[in-house]
């Protein structure tokens, strides 16, 4: 029996905007951020989960992870998972906690690694990465892991039972193409970021290019002619190949007019999507997009801010979205996440998760893994961003266009003290990077 005996938290910053990685339409100078959690216990096993942020903010995260924390104090492991569902109900039903939601905003941000917390310790004690335990679940045991309320209009217990046991043929294959990495193909970011010149953005394509990767998304929305621009030295290096697929995101930046009348412009350079259009809450506004740019080629993703399940719900089911983005800790964890694998499953949307962000491509390895094997049986691409990866145990790794699957325990994010340590903010004189003369330029830019 392993017993939770407290939970500590990290506010871990690495300085991104001093060389724009992240940077977009919305976020010119981000930087990347983890509010994390670490759930000590009476055994020899620690649980680790966090939740990206881009800096600013990221310590409120950390204070309401310590809050909700005290829910799991002195619990058993063992009894948190024998019926998750009915603890993951259990986590977000402090009314005076709620109230600060419900299910969404900070307070869903620290759940989020607060579950992914729970998760990673029960994989270690299992000795088995995530998504195997998962894998291994029967269609029975995967669907008490949800708690259903606010979406059984869209899909019921009973219906997703069903649903799951109809993939059961073929599970087997599909995990042993995971054991040999052939899951989960890769797409990068890692040049498209706005605030890259053009050269290095160039430079950067062709690197990707040269490495075997085949999907490609760029930052759009400063300007027509600029994003022209770029995209028309994406094509010259990608070339318009049917294989080489091209992807564009605005990070919210545009009314619903504006995002059609700028896609329009756009269309020559045949975006598979355009990520984040307009608002993510705004599901009517997602639909009227996607409706106007069907007719050019262009489809609609959206799901890096997408709140919980019920947003989600709404997107999917009303067909707003051609491709749904799961993020694996804006929503409350890796229960709430199979739940909307589920609803994509039953209306046939794609799931290509939200991976940009430190330590997001080490979590979403394992639930793109959990989708082609159990929920899908279908190979889509996870976005990979290429940096910060190194400050974890046990990074994800790319291979010839493939994630690697990941084989050890945990859920991937158990961050390296070092590395904590370095960038912990405030930190303490002498250790922490956010005491240093270097750090005073962004310390400084945020007095302004």
């Amino acid at each position: 029996m392993v017993t939770i005996t407290h939970a500590t938290t990290r506010d871990v910053r690495f300085p991104t905007s001093l060389d724009k990685t992240g940077s977009d339409a919305m976020n010119a100078a981000g930087d990347y951020s983890a509010a994390y959690c670490i759930l000590h216990t009476d055994s020899p096993h620690s649980g680790h989960g966090m939740t990206f942020t881009i800096g600013r903010g990221n310590e409120i995260v950390c204070q309401a992870i310590s809050a909700l924390a005290e829910r799991v104090k002195g619990k058993k492991l063992e009894d948190l998972v024998a019926d998750w569902g009915k603890t993951w109900r259990y986590l977000v039903s402090d009314s005076h906690l709620r109230w600060i939601g419900p299910e969404k905003g900070v307070i869903h941000l620290a759940l989020g690694s607060l579950v992914n917390a729970i998760w990673d310790l029960w994989a270690k004690t299992l000795g088995k990465p995530v998504w195997r335990i998962v894998a291994e679940m029967s269609p029975e045991e995967f669907v008490r892991c949800i708690d259903f309320r606010y979406i059984t209009d869209a899909i019921t217990p009973e219906e997703a039972v069903e649903m799951l046991r109809g993939l059961e043929k073929g599970k087997e294959d599909r995990i042993k193409e995971a054991e040999n990495n052939k899951a989960v193909p890769a797409y990068t970011t890692s040049a498209g970021w706005l605030g890259y010149g053009e050269d290095k953005m160039k430079a950067l394509l062709q690197e990707t290019v040269d490495q075997g990767y085949r999907h490609f998304k760029l930052k759009v929305g400063t300007s027509i002619e600029q994003d022209k621009q770029r995209l028309a030295i994406a094509r010259s290096v990608i070339g318009y190949d049917k294989g080489n697929v091209l992807m564009v995101d605005a990070n919210q930046v545009w009314s619903v007019p504006e995002a059609i009348e700028y896609m329009k412009h756009l269309a020559e350079f045949k975006p598979w999507f355009i990520e984040e259009p307009t608002s993510p809450d705004d599901v009517f506004g997602h639909k009227a997009i996607r409706d106007a740019l069907k007719p050019y080629g262009i489809g609609v993703a959206t799901g890096e801010m997408c709140q919980n399940r019920v947003i989600f719900k709404q997107l999917i089911v009303q067909g707003a979205i051609d491709v749904c983005q799961i993020d694996a800790c804006r929503m409350g964890g890796v229960n709430e996440v199979l739940a909307v694998l589920l609803i994509a499953k039953k209306y046939g949307v794609p799931i290509v998760p939200h991976s940009g962000g430190v330590g997001l491509p080490e979590y979403t390895q394992h639930l793109s893994t959990i989708d082609y094997v159990v929920v899908s049986g279908k190979l889509s691409v996870l976005e990979y961003v290429d940096h910060l990866h190194e400050h974890f145990y046990h990074p994800s790794v790319i291979k010839d266009g493939y994630y690697t699957t990941p084989t050890e325990p945990g859920y991937s994010v158990e961050m390296k003290p070092e590395s904590m340590d370095k960038y912990e903010y405030p930190g303490k004189g002498g250790v922490s990077w956010w005491r240093s003369e270097e750090a005073r330029g962004i310390l400084e830019g945020e007095r302004i």
